[in-house]
């Protein structure tokens, strides 16, 4: 896709898209004049019509839309009317568009070119993914910084869309650290991959435990973006599951839906990406300890109790609340060996976080007020929600354990997301500044790009968003 800018609004591009909010005047624009019977520009209302040879798409935003919102909006634009779009493209930017209108609508268009068909025979490409497809901005102002920037950000969540709707014969730990090492060359940071006989040595020994019934070779992945001039030091780590059985406690249900368990591994992959492609002036070190969660003779067992890189020991209740202890090994190896100021973890880790908020927002745990309400902002700002829940002390008995330090799963079926939390809390070190986002309900969903659950890149850009507000 090649982007041009012009000053003056022009009707020569055989496909036009112009935006409108929502007005109790009749709309004009150019030669062209709608009554408000038929578009008056209210939200998700569009209006398609051909004049001099040219097709105009006439976008509805509401009265004041939000970002999610005009996001939304153009992703429909580009994927539903696919069949308008051939080799140029003009977007009228309305001067009423703030910089995050701008950088909504062009991400959402670039989103929109997304499909799940990565397998089909008779696969084709959006029109807009071809090199020779003209893009033109056309606005009054100077919004090249916002496009730039909005192509940044859509391109990093698609790169997580794929890591996450690919297959898992596909989706291997293998592949995420290939995938980060290429990244990291060509997004300027450092990777250093441990593969499970190094993570023996450094005593990753729960991290070990979840892949020991896997024929694919657990990978912890490090990633490190240090710019010539840092202002703060974050520290990130994403749960790599890239297929998850349940272990020895299968799962019964759902495990259809199983390669998603990276999802917060591949959001902060996405994130890095982004980070390092926007020239973040912040130190930012990730890990990702990605595995298999398998079945086989050498599986880990319930009742086994396993050592951890934090010298604890962790009695296994339950095999498939297994997340948590990757998590574990990740965050005791970040602030042992980096010490960043803040450190965020991000999981799809429990169903109990999709029975108490549903699809609408990531549940956030922290005992930092400054953290919980930075993370909430910077959600709200972009439509990727979060909402907190407690971490008190009093949740602390679920896991205490008698025969080790601490065990992996409470055994009640109440307030499982809490319990996790504080697992992962008993691995921190108190940090002062640390905070969990379990995201089970909002990074694999259903909607209407597609037929099927898929990934939404929940977390990629709220956590470069945190970042880039510190």
């Amino acid at each position: 896709m090649k982007i041009e800018y012009s000053t003056s609004i022009t009707t020569g591009r055989k496909l036009n898209l112009i935006p409108f909010f929502e007005s109790e005047t009749d709309v004009t624009f150019q030669n062209i004049q709608l009554s408000k019977t038929v578009f008056s520009g209210k939200k998700d209302s569009s209006y398609v019509t051909e004049f001099e040879g040219n097709i105009f798409i006439f976008i509805g935003l509401g009265k004041d839309p939000d970002y999610k919102t005009i996001k939304t909006i153009f992703r429909r634009v580009a994927a539903k009317q696919a069949d308008y779009f051939e080799t140029e493209l003009q977007l009228v930017i309305p001067d009423r568009f703030s910089s995050a209108n701008i950088e909504a609508a062009v991400s959402g268009l670039i989103l929109g070119t997304y499909k799940l068909g990565h397998y089909k025979k008779d696969k084709k490409s959006h029109p807009i993914n071809s090199e020779d497809f003209i893009l033109e901005i056309s606005t009054s102002k100077d919004v090249s910084k916002e496009v730039t920037r909005a192509v940044k950000i859509a391109n990093a969540q698609l790169e997580t869309f794929h890591l996450v709707d690919l297959p898992p014969n596909k989706i291997t730990p293998a592949y995420l650290a290939d995938w980060a090492s290429q990244t990291g060359k060509n997004y300027g940071f450092e990777v250093t991959i441990v593969d499970s006989k190094q993570a023996k040595i450094l005593g990753l020994e729960a991290f070990l435990s979840v892949g020991k019934g896997s024929a694919n070779d657990s990978q912890f992945i490090i990633m490190d973006y240090q710019p010539t001039e840092s202002k703060k030091h974050i520290g990130l780590v994403g749960k790599g599951i890239t297929f998850d059985t349940g272990g020895l406690n299968i799962k019964t249900a759902g495990m259809v839906h199983m390669k998603c368990d990276m999802a917060g591994g591949a959001a902060v992959l996405g994130a890095m990406q982004l980070i390092a492609d926007l020239e973040l002036p912040y130190r930012v070190t990730a890990i990702v300890p990605a595995c298999e969660n398998s079945v086989d003779a050498l599986s880990f067992l319930p009742s086994d109790v396993i050592g951890s890189y934090s010298g604890n020991s962790i009695e296994i209740i339950d095999t498939d609340a297994e997340g948590r202890l990757v998590l574990a090994d990740g965050l005791s190896y970040l602030i042992k060996n980096y010490h960043p100021e803040t450190v965020i973890d991000i999981a799809t880790l429990t169903g109990s976080s999709v029975a108490t908020l549903g699809n609408e927002c990531g549940a956030l745990f922290t005992n930092n007020d400054v953290l919980s309400k930075q993370l909430q902002q910077s959600g709200d700002a972009i439509g990727e929600r979060l909402w907190p829940l407690p971490l008190w002390d009093a949740y602390k008995s679920d896991i205490d354990s008698e025969i080790a330090d601490v065990k992996n799963y409470s055994g009640k079926p109440v307030a499982g997301a809490i319990s996790a939390a504080k697992f992962l809390e008993f691995f921190t070190n108190n940090h002062a500044s640390w905070a969990h986002l379990d995201v089970a309900g909002v990074t694999f969903i259903d909607d209407e790009f597609a037929k099927t659950k898929h990934a939404s890149a929940f977390g990629v850009h709220l956590i470069t968003n945190f970042i880039e507000n510190q």
